[in-house]
């Protein structure tokens, strides 16, 4: 269990706790909650929000010179009592206050999950034509954004085509988001291919800052907010296994559950399996265990 932090919470998301430091810092907590079909379960993964931590934070530092993030280059020891900060320091980060953008930018590599779906009924992705014929898991000629809506917490995200966020961002700020997402997304992709690891298609959070900068936010390239697949099982025309939570979903979907709140006990096995796969992403990508 976490301990308890001083500072007045602002905000409690799925995984990530934030809380208030002044009026330009909060600091963004971690957690070891586990949601799956939108529903928080009720068993923690522990240590994942510590694994987290450590993969956003590489890339936050990897891809720097892409963009400006939300760091403020303090550490927790700067702004909690020494007893706090060490309870939560592989797993807190003091950010920037930033206006979120109100659409979640989605870059996608291969065709996989709602991308594919759609793909199948429709030959499009986002309003996207793609090639035809194109198989399950296949590489995309080039990186697609594929804008979603920020649904509230235990509401879905809604997969948008460009000019309704065009609509809802601004065409400008759309533009930039949208070039800023794909060379983010293909300067990770080369990294971590190099690595083992393949990304299908990622999640990215941006903010504008008090002079309207946009800066990358919350969590970047992790298997919570992306698919990643080894590269060394990767075929065309199958799923791979994911280095993600991948086994909790399967065991739901198994267990008979009808995906509304409350979800069940995961067994420890399954648990067990998950951490696994979070510390072996870890490890691949950083080249640090």
């Amino acid at each position: 269990m976490m301990s308890a932090i001083s500072l007045k919470k602002i905000y409690s998301g799925k995984v990530r706790d934030l809380y208030e430091i002044d009026v330009q810092r909060m600091l963004m907590v971690a957690s070891d909650r586990l949601s799956a079909f939108d529903v928080i379960l009720p068993d923690p993964i522990v240590g994942k929000g510590e694994i987290l931590t450590r993969i956003s934070n590489f890339w936050f530092d990897k891809l720097s010179h892409i963009m400006p993030n939300h760091f403020t280059g303090d550490s927790v020891y700067d702004v909690l009592p020494q007893e706090e900060a060490r309870a939560v320091e592989n797993r807190a980060v003091v950010v920037k206050k930033l206006t979120p953008v109100k659409c979640e930018a989605i870059v996608r590599g291969y065709l996989a999950g709602s991308g594919w779906k759609e793909y199948q009924k429709t030959g499009a992705v986002c309003g996207i034509r793609l090639p035809e014929s194109l198989q399950e898991a296949q590489r995309l000629p080039e990186a697609i954004f594929t804008p979603s809506t920020k649904a509230e917490v235990g509401d879905h995200d809604e997969n948008i085509d460009f000019e309704r966020c065009a609509a809802i961002i601004g065409r400008e700020r759309a533009e930039e988001v949208r070039a800023k997402a794909i060379e983010l997304y293909t300067a990770a992709a080369q990294h971590a291919e190099a690595c083992g690891i393949i990304i299908c298609d990622t999640k990215f959070e941006f903010g504008v800052d008090e002079n309207g900068t946009l800066t990358l936010m919350d969590e970047v390239l992790t298997p919570d907010s992306s698919r990643f697949w080894p590269r060394d099982s990767y075929q065309v025309g199958t799923n791979p296994p994911s280095f993600d939570k991948q086994f909790v979903r399967d065991w739901l979907e198994s267990s008979g559950w009808n995906k509304q709140p409350p979800a069940p006990h995961v067994p420890q096995e399954i648990i067990d399996k998950t951490v696994a796969k979070y510390r072996e992403a870890l490890t691949l990508l950083t080249g640090k265990a």
